[in-house]
Protein backbone atom coordinates (compact mmCIF):
# COMPACT_ATOMS: atom_id res chain seq x y z
CA UNK A 1 0.00 0.00 0.00
CA UNK A 2 2.82 2.41 0.91
CA UNK A 3 4.68 1.57 -2.29
CA UNK A 4 1.54 2.33 -4.31
CA UNK A 5 1.07 5.73 -2.65
CA UNK A 6 4.71 6.67 -3.24
CA UNK A 7 4.62 5.54 -6.88
CA UNK A 8 1.45 7.59 -7.45
CA UNK A 9 3.34 10.58 -6.04
CA UNK A 10 6.01 10.04 -8.72
CA UNK A 11 8.58 8.07 -6.72
CA UNK A 12 10.54 4.88 -7.40
CA UNK A 13 10.33 2.38 -4.53
CA UNK A 14 12.74 -0.08 -2.93
CA UNK A 15 11.10 -2.24 -0.24
CA UNK A 16 12.96 -3.88 2.66
CA UNK A 17 11.39 -6.16 5.26
CA UNK A 18 14.31 -6.18 7.74
CA UNK A 19 16.85 -3.81 9.20
CA UNK A 20 19.66 -5.91 7.69
CA UNK A 21 18.20 -5.57 4.19
CA UNK A 22 17.74 -1.82 4.63
CA UNK A 23 21.32 -1.47 5.86
CA UNK A 24 22.59 -3.18 2.70
CA UNK A 25 20.46 -0.89 0.49
CA UNK A 26 21.68 2.38 2.00
CA UNK A 27 25.26 1.23 1.43
CA UNK A 28 24.40 0.72 -2.25
CA UNK A 29 22.01 3.59 -3.09
CA UNK A 30 21.39 7.15 -1.89
CA UNK A 31 17.68 7.56 -1.10
CA UNK A 32 15.84 10.88 -1.10
CA UNK A 33 13.15 9.53 1.23
CA UNK A 34 13.01 6.72 3.78
CA UNK A 35 9.67 5.51 5.18
CA UNK A 36 10.69 3.68 8.32
CA UNK A 37 8.49 1.36 10.40
CA UNK A 38 9.49 1.11 14.04
CA UNK A 39 8.94 -2.55 14.92
CA UNK A 40 10.89 -4.76 12.52
CA UNK A 41 11.81 -8.47 12.72
CA UNK A 42 15.48 -7.88 13.56
CA UNK A 43 15.43 -4.53 15.34
CA UNK A 44 13.65 -1.21 15.72
CA UNK A 45 13.31 1.71 13.38
CA UNK A 46 14.43 3.96 16.23
CA UNK A 47 17.79 2.18 16.42
CA UNK A 48 18.15 2.03 12.63
CA UNK A 49 17.46 5.78 12.38
CA UNK A 50 20.66 6.48 14.33
CA UNK A 51 22.64 4.49 11.73
CA UNK A 52 20.75 6.11 8.88
CA UNK A 53 21.58 9.59 10.18
CA UNK A 54 25.27 8.63 10.11
CA UNK A 55 25.32 6.83 6.74
CA UNK A 56 22.81 8.94 4.77
CA UNK A 57 22.28 12.28 6.55
CA UNK A 58 20.76 13.93 3.44
CA UNK A 59 17.83 11.47 3.31
CA UNK A 60 14.41 12.71 4.44
CA UNK A 61 13.02 10.22 6.98
CA UNK A 62 9.40 9.62 8.00
CA UNK A 63 8.82 7.25 10.94
CA UNK A 64 5.66 5.13 11.06
CA UNK A 65 4.66 3.31 14.23
CA UNK A 66 1.66 1.58 15.74
CA UNK A 67 2.93 2.05 19.31
CA UNK A 68 3.91 5.74 19.57
CA UNK A 69 6.18 6.84 22.40
CA UNK A 70 6.37 10.54 23.15
CA UNK A 71 9.94 10.53 24.46
CA UNK A 72 11.09 8.67 21.36
CA UNK A 73 9.23 11.07 19.07
CA UNK A 74 10.85 14.03 20.84
CA UNK A 75 14.31 12.53 20.43
CA UNK A 76 13.82 11.70 16.76
CA UNK A 77 12.35 15.11 15.92
CA UNK A 78 15.16 16.87 17.73
CA UNK A 79 17.66 14.89 15.64
CA UNK A 80 16.19 15.83 12.30
CA UNK A 81 13.26 13.45 11.64
CA UNK A 82 10.98 15.01 9.01
CA UNK A 83 7.70 13.61 10.38
CA UNK A 84 6.30 10.99 12.77
CA UNK A 85 3.10 9.21 11.64
CA UNK A 86 0.98 6.78 13.65
CA UNK A 87 -1.00 3.69 12.66
CA UNK A 88 -3.68 3.18 11.53
CA UNK A 89 -2.16 5.25 8.77
CA UNK A 90 -4.23 8.08 7.31
CA UNK A 91 -3.41 7.96 3.59
CA UNK A 92 -4.41 11.59 3.04
CA UNK A 93 -2.00 12.59 5.84
CA UNK A 94 0.75 10.51 4.22
CA UNK A 95 0.05 12.05 0.80
CA UNK A 96 0.23 15.54 2.34
CA UNK A 97 3.52 14.61 4.01
CA UNK A 98 4.96 13.40 0.69
CA UNK A 99 3.86 16.66 -0.95
CA UNK A 100 5.74 18.63 1.74
CA UNK A 101 8.83 16.52 1.00
CA UNK A 102 8.59 17.27 -2.71
CA UNK A 103 8.23 21.00 -2.05
CA UNK A 104 11.27 20.88 0.20
CA UNK A 105 13.36 19.15 -2.49
CA UNK A 106 12.10 21.46 -5.23
CA UNK A 107 13.01 24.51 -3.14
CA UNK A 108 16.47 23.10 -2.39
CA UNK A 109 17.08 22.35 -6.10
CA UNK A 110 16.02 25.87 -7.07
CA UNK A 111 18.21 27.47 -4.43
CA UNK A 112 21.48 25.68 -5.12
CA UNK A 113 22.61 28.07 -7.82
CA UNK A 114 24.38 31.44 -7.62
CA UNK A 115 22.68 34.82 -7.64
CA UNK A 116 19.29 33.78 -6.31
CA UNK A 117 17.18 35.40 -3.61
CA UNK A 118 16.32 32.98 -0.82
CA UNK A 119 13.16 33.33 1.21
CA UNK A 120 9.55 32.22 1.54
CA UNK A 121 8.56 34.84 4.15
CA UNK A 122 6.10 37.62 3.37
CA UNK A 123 8.92 40.18 3.57
CA UNK A 124 11.03 38.39 0.96
CA UNK A 125 8.04 37.64 -1.25
CA UNK A 126 7.38 41.40 -1.42
CA UNK A 127 10.97 41.93 -2.58
CA UNK A 128 10.69 39.16 -5.19
CA UNK A 129 7.38 40.56 -6.47
CA UNK A 130 8.94 44.03 -6.78
CA UNK A 131 11.92 42.65 -8.71
CA UNK A 132 9.69 40.72 -11.11
CA UNK A 133 7.81 43.96 -11.76
CA UNK A 134 11.03 45.89 -12.41
CA UNK A 135 12.33 43.12 -14.69
CA UNK A 136 9.54 43.92 -17.18
CA UNK A 137 11.15 47.34 -17.83
CA UNK A 138 14.78 46.71 -18.89
CA UNK A 139 15.98 50.33 -18.76
CA UNK A 140 14.32 51.49 -15.50
CA UNK A 141 16.80 52.66 -12.86
CA UNK A 142 16.49 50.61 -9.66
CA UNK A 143 17.76 51.55 -6.19
CA UNK A 144 18.35 48.91 -3.50
CA UNK A 145 18.24 50.05 0.12
CA UNK A 146 19.04 48.04 3.22
CA UNK A 147 21.56 47.26 5.92
CA UNK A 148 24.96 45.76 5.23
CA UNK A 149 24.75 42.05 4.46
CA UNK A 150 21.08 41.90 3.46
CA UNK A 151 21.84 40.74 -0.10
CA UNK A 152 21.58 43.88 -2.23
CA UNK A 153 24.25 42.56 -4.61
CA UNK A 154 22.37 39.23 -4.90
CA UNK A 155 19.13 41.11 -5.60
CA UNK A 156 20.86 43.11 -8.36
CA UNK A 157 22.10 39.91 -10.00
CA UNK A 158 18.65 38.33 -9.66
CA UNK A 159 17.04 41.36 -11.31
CA UNK A 160 19.52 41.07 -14.19
CA UNK A 161 18.72 37.36 -14.67
CA UNK A 162 14.97 37.99 -14.66
CA UNK A 163 15.31 40.94 -17.05
CA UNK A 164 17.06 38.83 -19.70
CA UNK A 165 15.71 35.28 -19.29
CA UNK A 166 17.02 32.75 -21.79
CA UNK A 167 18.95 35.34 -23.83
CA UNK A 168 22.02 33.92 -25.57
CA UNK A 169 24.53 35.36 -25.30
CA UNK A 170 23.47 36.81 -21.96
CA UNK A 171 23.78 40.64 -21.82
CA UNK A 172 26.65 41.79 -19.59
CA UNK A 173 26.36 42.37 -15.84
CA UNK A 174 29.02 44.77 -14.54
CA UNK A 175 29.39 45.68 -10.85
CA UNK A 176 31.40 48.52 -9.33
CA UNK A 177 32.05 49.06 -5.63
CA UNK A 178 32.10 52.86 -5.56
CA UNK A 179 33.94 53.04 -2.24
CA UNK A 180 36.92 51.14 -3.71
CA UNK A 181 37.64 53.65 -6.54
CA UNK A 182 39.87 56.68 -5.82
CA UNK A 183 38.09 59.98 -6.53
CA UNK A 184 40.60 61.01 -9.21
CA UNK A 185 40.08 57.72 -11.08
CA UNK A 186 36.29 57.51 -10.82
CA UNK A 187 35.46 59.19 -14.15
CA UNK A 188 37.98 57.11 -16.10
CA UNK A 189 36.85 53.90 -14.38
CA UNK A 190 33.22 54.57 -15.20
CA UNK A 191 33.41 56.18 -18.66
CA UNK A 192 36.80 55.03 -19.95
CA UNK A 193 39.71 57.11 -21.27
CA UNK A 194 41.28 57.96 -24.63
CA UNK A 195 44.95 57.47 -25.37
CA UNK A 196 46.94 60.35 -23.83
CA UNK A 197 44.01 61.48 -21.62
CA UNK A 198 46.33 61.51 -18.60
CA UNK A 199 49.92 60.68 -17.75
CA UNK A 200 50.51 57.00 -18.41
CA UNK A 201 47.43 56.55 -20.64
CA UNK A 202 49.34 54.87 -23.48
CA UNK A 203 46.27 53.30 -25.02
CA UNK A 204 42.50 53.65 -25.20
CA UNK A 205 40.76 52.13 -22.18
CA UNK A 206 37.07 51.23 -22.16
CA UNK A 207 35.06 52.07 -19.03
CA UNK A 208 32.52 50.03 -17.11
CA UNK A 209 29.58 51.82 -18.75
CA UNK A 210 30.80 50.65 -22.15
CA UNK A 211 31.34 47.13 -20.81
CA UNK A 212 27.75 47.02 -19.45
CA UNK A 213 26.15 48.24 -22.71
CA UNK A 214 22.81 46.52 -23.30
CA UNK A 215 22.90 44.85 -19.89
CA UNK A 216 23.15 45.99 -16.25
CA UNK A 217 25.55 48.39 -14.54
CA UNK A 218 25.46 47.92 -10.75
CA UNK A 219 26.84 50.77 -8.61
CA UNK A 220 27.25 49.43 -5.08
CA UNK A 221 27.72 51.82 -2.13
CA UNK A 222 26.69 54.72 -4.36
CA UNK A 223 26.66 57.20 -1.44
CA UNK A 224 30.47 56.85 -1.21
CA UNK A 225 30.96 58.70 -4.51
CA UNK A 226 32.57 62.15 -3.86
CA UNK A 227 30.38 65.20 -4.58
CA UNK A 228 32.29 66.31 -7.69
CA UNK A 229 31.90 62.88 -9.29
CA UNK A 230 28.23 62.79 -8.23
CA UNK A 231 27.62 65.72 -10.61
CA UNK A 232 29.12 63.73 -13.50
CA UNK A 233 27.03 60.69 -12.60
CA UNK A 234 23.92 62.89 -12.49
CA UNK A 235 24.51 64.15 -16.05
CA UNK A 236 24.96 60.57 -17.25
CA UNK A 237 21.70 59.46 -15.57
CA UNK A 238 19.77 62.39 -17.07
CA UNK A 239 20.87 61.90 -20.68
CA UNK A 240 22.27 58.33 -20.77
CA UNK A 241 25.14 59.90 -22.76
CA UNK A 242 28.77 59.75 -21.67
CA UNK A 243 32.20 60.73 -22.96
CA UNK A 244 35.40 58.87 -22.32
CA UNK A 245 38.02 60.99 -20.55
CA UNK A 246 39.97 62.92 -23.22
CA UNK A 247 37.38 62.21 -25.93
CA UNK A 248 34.81 64.64 -27.30
CA UNK A 249 32.59 62.12 -29.10
CA UNK A 250 29.56 61.11 -26.99
CA UNK A 251 28.30 57.52 -26.66
CA UNK A 252 24.85 56.31 -25.64
CA UNK A 253 24.11 53.77 -22.89
CA UNK A 254 21.01 51.61 -23.46
CA UNK A 255 21.19 49.27 -20.47
CA UNK A 256 19.87 49.38 -16.91
CA UNK A 257 21.51 51.24 -14.02
CA UNK A 258 21.14 49.69 -10.57
CA UNK A 259 22.45 51.41 -7.44
CA UNK A 260 22.64 50.29 -3.81
CA UNK A 261 23.43 51.82 -0.44
CA UNK A 262 23.28 50.85 3.22
CA UNK A 263 23.02 54.49 4.31
CA UNK A 264 20.00 56.73 4.78
CA UNK A 265 19.83 59.02 1.75
CA UNK A 266 17.89 61.61 3.77
CA UNK A 267 20.66 61.80 6.39
CA UNK A 268 23.40 61.93 3.74
CA UNK A 269 21.60 64.81 1.97
CA UNK A 270 21.11 66.74 5.25
CA UNK A 271 24.82 66.27 6.06
CA UNK A 272 25.74 67.66 2.63
CA UNK A 273 27.43 64.46 1.48
CA UNK A 274 24.92 63.50 -1.21
CA UNK A 275 23.17 65.53 -3.88
CA UNK A 276 19.39 65.71 -3.59
CA UNK A 277 18.93 65.90 -7.37
CA UNK A 278 21.01 62.72 -7.77
CA UNK A 279 18.79 60.99 -5.23
CA UNK A 280 15.74 61.72 -7.41
CA UNK A 281 17.47 60.29 -10.47
CA UNK A 282 18.42 57.10 -8.64
CA UNK A 283 15.23 56.64 -6.63
CA UNK A 284 12.98 55.79 -9.59
CA UNK A 285 12.14 52.26 -8.48
CA UNK A 286 13.32 51.64 -4.89
CA UNK A 287 13.40 48.20 -3.26
CA UNK A 288 14.25 47.80 0.43
CA UNK A 289 15.94 44.54 1.47
CA UNK A 290 14.76 43.53 4.97
CA UNK A 291 17.29 42.74 7.71
CA UNK A 292 17.47 39.07 8.64
CA UNK A 293 15.90 39.71 12.05
CA UNK A 294 12.70 40.77 10.22
CA UNK A 295 12.34 37.46 8.33
CA UNK A 296 13.80 34.86 10.67
CA UNK A 297 11.29 32.34 9.36
CA UNK A 298 13.65 32.07 6.36
CA UNK A 299 16.62 31.11 8.56
CA UNK A 300 16.44 27.35 7.91
CA UNK A 301 16.19 27.88 4.16
CA UNK A 302 19.05 30.38 4.14
CA UNK A 303 21.26 28.11 6.22
CA UNK A 304 20.61 25.13 3.91
CA UNK A 305 21.27 27.19 0.80
CA UNK A 306 24.53 28.75 1.99
CA UNK A 307 25.80 25.50 3.49
CA UNK A 308 25.17 23.68 0.18
CA UNK A 309 26.88 26.48 -1.74
CA UNK A 310 29.91 26.42 0.59
CA UNK A 311 30.20 22.63 0.34
CA UNK A 312 30.21 22.90 -3.45
CA UNK A 313 32.90 25.57 -3.26
CA UNK A 314 35.12 23.47 -0.98
CA UNK A 315 34.36 20.19 -2.84
CA UNK A 316 33.18 18.30 0.20
CA UNK A 317 30.06 16.38 1.29
CA UNK A 318 27.32 18.46 2.88
CA UNK A 319 26.78 17.83 6.61
CA UNK A 320 23.33 18.30 8.14
CA UNK A 321 22.44 21.30 10.28
CA UNK A 322 21.74 20.26 13.92
CA UNK A 323 18.12 21.25 14.66
CA UNK A 324 19.04 22.34 18.20
CA UNK A 325 21.65 24.77 16.81
CA UNK A 326 19.15 26.24 14.38
CA UNK A 327 16.74 26.76 17.26
CA UNK A 328 19.38 28.79 19.12
CA UNK A 329 20.25 30.83 16.04
CA UNK A 330 16.63 32.01 15.85
CA UNK A 331 17.21 33.92 19.09
CA UNK A 332 20.16 35.86 17.66
CA UNK A 333 19.74 39.30 16.13
CA UNK A 334 22.34 38.86 13.33
CA UNK A 335 23.52 42.50 13.09
CA UNK A 336 25.61 41.44 10.07
CA UNK A 337 22.53 39.86 8.49
CA UNK A 338 22.89 37.13 5.84
CA UNK A 339 26.59 37.85 5.33
CA UNK A 340 27.19 37.13 9.02
CA UNK A 341 25.19 33.89 8.81
CA UNK A 342 27.25 32.75 5.81
CA UNK A 343 30.48 33.61 7.61
CA UNK A 344 29.38 31.57 10.63
CA UNK A 345 28.53 28.59 8.43
CA UNK A 346 31.81 28.82 6.53
CA UNK A 347 33.90 28.91 9.71
CA UNK A 348 31.89 26.02 11.14
CA UNK A 349 32.23 23.96 7.96
CA UNK A 350 36.00 24.36 7.90
CA UNK A 351 36.13 23.10 11.48
CA UNK A 352 33.94 20.06 10.75
CA UNK A 353 35.79 16.89 9.57
CA UNK A 354 34.73 15.60 6.13
CA UNK A 355 33.50 12.27 7.51
CA UNK A 356 31.21 13.80 10.19
CA UNK A 357 27.52 13.90 9.14
CA UNK A 358 26.52 16.83 11.40
CA UNK A 359 27.89 20.37 11.14
CA UNK A 360 29.89 21.40 14.21
CA UNK A 361 28.22 24.76 14.70
CA UNK A 362 30.09 26.58 17.48
CA UNK A 363 27.63 29.00 19.09
CA UNK A 364 29.51 29.69 22.32
CA UNK A 365 30.49 33.17 21.08
CA UNK A 366 26.81 34.14 20.85
CA UNK A 367 26.30 34.04 24.62
CA UNK A 368 28.23 37.26 25.16
CA UNK A 369 26.71 39.08 22.19
CA UNK A 370 24.20 41.83 22.88
CA UNK A 371 22.13 40.65 19.92
CA UNK A 372 21.65 37.16 21.35
CA UNK A 373 18.08 36.78 22.55
CA UNK A 374 17.36 40.39 21.64
CA UNK A 375 14.63 39.69 19.07
CA UNK A 376 11.27 38.03 19.07
CA UNK A 377 10.34 35.33 16.58
CA UNK A 378 8.11 36.75 13.83
CA UNK A 379 4.46 35.76 13.67
CA UNK A 380 4.25 32.19 12.44
CA UNK A 381 7.73 31.31 13.75
CA UNK A 382 8.72 28.89 16.47
CA UNK A 383 9.38 31.17 19.44
CA UNK A 384 8.46 29.88 22.87
CA UNK A 385 6.11 31.60 25.31
CA UNK A 386 7.93 32.79 28.42
CA UNK A 387 6.79 29.97 30.78
CA UNK A 388 8.66 27.40 28.63
CA UNK A 389 11.99 28.95 29.54
CA UNK A 390 11.80 27.67 33.11
CA UNK A 391 11.48 24.00 32.10
CA UNK A 392 14.05 21.26 32.35
CA UNK A 393 15.72 20.16 29.12
CA UNK A 394 13.52 17.05 28.84
CA UNK A 395 10.30 18.92 29.63
CA UNK A 396 11.27 21.63 27.15
CA UNK A 397 11.60 19.05 24.37
CA UNK A 398 8.14 17.70 25.19
CA UNK A 399 6.77 21.24 25.39
CA UNK A 400 8.16 22.12 21.94
CA UNK A 401 6.79 18.93 20.39
CA UNK A 402 3.30 19.64 21.76
CA UNK A 403 3.57 23.26 20.62
CA UNK A 404 4.55 22.20 17.09
CA UNK A 405 1.76 19.60 16.85
CA UNK A 406 -0.84 22.16 17.89
CA UNK A 407 0.53 24.66 15.41
CA UNK A 408 0.41 22.16 12.53
CA UNK A 409 -3.14 21.12 13.40
CA UNK A 410 -4.42 24.65 13.91
CA UNK A 411 -5.03 24.06 17.65
CA UNK A 412 -7.26 20.99 17.09
CA UNK A 413 -6.74 18.83 20.21
CA UNK A 414 -7.82 15.49 18.73
CA UNK A 415 -5.69 15.78 15.60
CA UNK A 416 -2.70 17.13 17.55
CA UNK A 417 -3.01 14.23 20.02
CA UNK A 418 -3.08 11.74 17.12
CA UNK A 419 0.02 13.35 15.63
CA UNK A 420 1.80 12.96 18.98
CA UNK A 421 0.58 9.41 19.50
CA UNK A 422 -1.38 10.41 22.62
CA UNK A 423 -5.00 10.17 23.63
CA UNK A 424 -6.84 13.51 23.67
CA UNK A 425 -7.13 13.16 27.48
CA UNK A 426 -3.35 12.74 27.82
CA UNK A 427 -2.74 15.85 25.73
CA UNK A 428 -5.27 17.83 27.76
CA UNK A 429 -3.46 16.86 30.97
CA UNK A 430 -0.27 18.36 29.55
CA UNK A 431 -2.11 21.49 28.50
CA UNK A 432 -3.25 21.95 32.09
CA UNK A 433 0.45 22.44 32.93
CA UNK A 434 0.98 24.73 29.92
CA UNK A 435 -2.28 26.64 29.36
CA UNK A 436 -0.56 29.24 27.16
CA UNK A 437 -0.26 26.58 24.43
CA UNK A 438 -4.03 26.46 24.05
CA UNK A 439 -3.80 29.80 22.30
CA UNK A 440 -0.32 29.39 20.86
CA UNK A 441 2.21 32.00 19.76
Amino acid sequence: MLAKVVREAGGQVTGCTTVAAARREIERVRFDLVLLDNRLPDGTGFEFYQQLAQRSPASTVIMITGVPELAQAVELTRNGLFDYLTKPLDLSELAACLLRCQRRWATAAELVRPGVLVGESAAMQRVIEALRGAARHPTTTVLFLGETGTGKDVAARQLHDWTFPGRSPRPPYIALNCSAVPAEMFEAELFGSAKGAYTGADRRRGGLVEAAEGGTLFLDEVTEIPLLQQAKLLRFLESREYRALGNTAPAQFTGRIVAATNRSLEEEIKAGRFREDLRYRLDVFAVRLPPLRDHMEDLDLLAEFHLADLCERYHRPKPCMPPASLQRLRSYGFPGNIRELRNLLERSLLRTPDNVPWLHLDLSWLEGDASFGSIKEPLGGTSEPAPSRNLSALDLQEYQLVQEALRKEGGAIRRAAARLGLSPQALLRRLQKWPELRHGP
